[in-house]
């Protein structure tokens, strides 16, 4: 994906879909799914995961516990934030005390550090796990936004170093 969402204060304040949402079936089905996605993985990792994991390179191996670390991490901050959306929802939680516990959860977007060849030599399934989790985090990360109040929108991701390379093109003239 080349593009990454950012928060940006709207002028008006809009209708908030957001927090429509989370009191819809939709938002039931995201919980579910949601939810799914965390049993899966934990089956996956404690069961077919580990025996693939035994079979992989000493580099592969590494590779896969720290893949699997982090996409367990991503999905307990997932599983917090949408528990946190359904004790709204019921009543056991006021919109104000979920905002004051939502801070405790990181939403940070998913990024891997492993080089693309790397990634490729660990098991499919831990792969469709990590794709799949990215793709439910993006749209928990979109739902938190508009509950924010914010609107998103679409930016440009920059290179890493694009702010090193200008610096370079101006000290050499290019």
């Amino acid at each position: 994906m080349n593009d990454r969402w950012e928060r940006v204060e709207p002028q008006d304040a809009p209708v908030s879909f957001g927090a429509r949402l989370v009191g819809s079936a939709a938002f039931t089905a995201l919980f579910r799914e949601g939810m799914a996605l965390v049993e899966e993985t934990a089956a996956y990792l404690d069961g077919d995961g580990r025996a693939e994991s035994r079979l992989l390179g000493r580099s592969e191996s590494i590779a896969y516990a720290t893949e699997s670390m982090r996409l367990t991490t991503r999905l307990m901050q997932i599983a917090s934030w949408l528990l946190l959306q359904r004790a709204v929802n019921e009543g056991e939680m006021s919109f104000d005390q979920a905002r004051e516990e939502k801070l405790k959860v990181r939403l940070s977007p998913m990024t891997s550090t492993l080089a693309a060849d790397m990634l490729g030599r660990l098991p499919e399934r831990l792969r469709d796990l990590i794709e799949r989790t990215a793709r439910l985090q993006e749209r928990v990360q979109i739902l938190d936004v508009q509950l924010d109040g914010a609107v998103m929108v679409e930016t440009p991701v920059r290179h890493p170093l694009e702010g090193q390379m200008e610096m370079l093109r101006r000290a050499f003239g290019g």
